[in-house]
């Protein structure tokens, strides 16, 4: 079975598929077989598109990167016509990409807590694959709550946080220059990666 983790981030656009991407494209440069899995995309597929992109010589389909897609760009259980969602069929879809590789870069829906139906939210899907997790969040003023609000909620559902991503992008903001010593102080001992992807691409591997 291959290595994998699960990216959510603080909030939708927050640079989950950049990452997840340049996490691949580093990956394969490093000659590990990555690939992506978007397990369920709303609206637009340019998600699920660019994590295929990014492994294009992998032998897997856009079907076998995105196995449920809706075409309304909302959470799941917003739609509306509510479609059922088996967790258990997406961790065999899962599986299946993980026979073909030796990572499996997972990207979730939106932030942690979007429902996904009436009782399960993207937090219980990462539950179910059962992978570490790393929270993108945008560099911007407000990351700080909403950062460690995602952390506590991980922590919560007792899923193992392997580190937080503060990705860069956008206007300027005073914030900026120190939101990454404030949260390395208040995360305990979960790493704190600013802007260093071959240092996440380390912290995955582990």
């Amino acid at each position: 079975m291959a290595k994998a983790v699960f990216i959510t981030g603080t909030d939708t656009d927050v640079g989950k598929t950049w990452v997840a991407v340049r996490l691949i494209e580093l990956m394969r440069r490093r000659g590990i077989r990555a690939v992506g899995m978007k397990p369920i995309e709303c609206g637009s597929d340019d998600d699920s598109r660019a994590l295929h992109a990014a492994a294009a010589d992998a032998g897997v389909t856009l079907e076998e990167v995105n196995p449920v897609h809706l075409d309304e760009p909302v959470a799941p259980a917003a739609v509306s016509e509510p479609v059922e969602i088996c967790f258990e069929e997406l961790k065999t879809a899962f599986g299946k990409l993980s026979e073909k590789a030796d990572f499996v870069v997972v990207e979730g829906a939106g932030g942690w807590l979007v429902p996904i139906d009436t009782e399960k939210s993207v937090a219980d899907l990462a539950a179910c694959l059962g992978v570490p997790v790393v929270v993108v969040a945008a560099n911007r003023l407000g990351c700080l709550n909403h950062t460690l609000l995602t952390a506590q909620a991980i922590h919560s559902a007792g899923v193992e946080l392997r580190g937080v991503f503060l990705n860069l992008f956008g206007a300027e903001d005073l914030s900026q220059q120190s939101n990454a010593d404030q949260l390395r102080q208040r995360l305990d001992e979960v790493p704190l990666i600013d802007q260093d992807l071959e240092a996440l691409a380390d912290l995955c591997l582990q």
